[in-house]
């Protein structure tokens, strides 16, 4: 390793992360120093760090090389690694594109849940190929205090429990994951959000993220957020034939998200890169510690 390793700050509707450019997957980040660059006081500040590495140099994504160049190594905020993140494949494509290795137009890109088509718009906006959503058979149901909802099993490559409440303040802080059960429900933990109507195909939400708290967005839990909305408002776009496409309002943004006939799930909204630098070696070293 150098003495410096290069960072960029991104974030997608204010879901941000460290971008780690490490294209021969050289650079060993252990949980304790992903979650030191994430510590937004003693560290860089992130809901997650986006680690790039080419998939052929990295043994998680080697069998996906063919269809995708980069795979995004993804971690969450504490350090534990995720399956995929909606947001964080908008911002990663927004710095493969800065850093002048995509242009305009579609790329794939390597997640540990599968290949993901993305199209960056020349508008700034980046849209994303999510693939389908799957809902589990069973009765869910998600606290907070006193207050229990039904919620909506839909996992979308990550698990989600999707909860419709009246009020958004019911959901309390979101610093500690809400209870679930069946416990068998989800056996790896689960991202909980809790959402209000806005008005036809217009939602809003908050959501703790597993291994994150509450974010000011995730992708992801809107698309289960949409497909659930759909469900409970009698639209299947495989019976009706017709796309059925939400506005989803978090607290950084907004994001639209379209599922089609044949079940796929396109995300549309900004990706932002703020800042670049470099990390201190020994800091992240001792970090890891």
């Amino acid at each position: 390793m150098s003495t410096r390793i290069a960072f960029l700050k991104g974030h997608g509707t204010e879901n941000d992360f460290v971008i780690v450019p490490d294209p021969e997957n050289a650079i060993d980040l252990p949980p304790a120093a992903v979650a030191a660059l994430c510590d937004r006081r003693a560290g860089i500040g992130g809901d997650g760090v986006l680690h790039v590495v080419r998939s052929a140099a990295h043994p998680e994504a080697r069998e996906m090389a063919a269809e995708a160049e980069w795979f995004m190594d993804y971690r969450n905020g504490d350090g534990s690694v995720a399956e995929m993140c909606g947001n964080g494949v908008r911002v990663f494509a927004r710095y493969l594109q800065r850093a002048g290795h995509v242009a305009e137009g579609d790329l794939a890109v390597a997640t540990r849940g599968g290949v993901k088509i993305v199209h960056i718009a020349k508008d700034g906006d980046v849209t994303v190929g999510m693939g389908k959503a799957l809902l589990p058979e069973g009765d869910v149901t998600v606290s907070v205090g006193e207050r229990s909802w039904p919620a909506r099993n839909v996992n979308m490559g990550n698990p989600h429990a999707v909860a419709f409440v009246d009020d958004l303040a019911h959901a309390d802080d979101l610093l500690a994951p809400p209870p679930f059960s069946p416990p068998t429900a989800y056996p790896d933990g689960v991202n909980v959000e809790f959402v209000i109507d806005r008005a036809p195909g217009h939602v809003a939400m908050r959501v703790h993220e597993r291994g994150s708290g509450e974010t000011r967005s995730c992708g992801t839990g809107a698309c289960a957020v949409a497909v659930a909305a759909a469900r409970r408002d009698g639209a299947d776009p495989a019976v009706t034939g017709a796309p059925a496409t939400y506005t989803v309002d978090l607290p950084g943004g907004t994001l639209v998200i379209t599922e089609r006939p044949d079940g796929e799930i396109e995300m549309t909204g900004p990706a932002v890169i703020v800042a670049e630098g470099e990390i201190d070696t020994e800091w992240l070293e001792n970090a890891a510690l």
